[in-house]
């Protein structure tokens, strides 16, 4: 199973299917799937039973998109990046995007 570079709270643009070019935070990470939950992207109705603790009826949320349809989003220009990794001076193993060489993590 390969490692995703994608991590909760990345900016990220979708680049595949029906929400093509809509931008999102992720929120979730599923790296056994290859899925990530985006904020705002391919959101289903979901019809919910009521329980004592919240009521009935039907919600919307966002369901898991696979990860090779979104794409991270370069901290300078907002565009659409790859990313490599870098190693700074005091050893830390850092994600780099290779459009602006910015560092995404923080």
């Amino acid at each position: 199973m390969a490692s995703m570079n994608v991590k909760k709270g990345d900016r990220v643009i979708v680049i595949a299917g029906k929400d093509k070019g809509k931008k999102g935070e992720v929120i979730a990470a599923m790296p056994k799937e290859s899925r990530v939950v985006v904020r705002g992207v391919n959101v289903v109705k979901k019809h919910r039973r009521p329980t004592p603790s919240h009521a009935g009826g039907i919600v919307e949320q966002e369901a898991p998109v696979h990860v090779s349809n979104v794409a991270h989003l370069d901290p300078k220009d907002d565009k659409p990046t790859r990313i490599g990794v870098k190693i700074l001076d005091d050893g830390r193993k850092v994600r780099v995007a290779r459009r602006s060489g910015e560092v995404i993590d923080r």
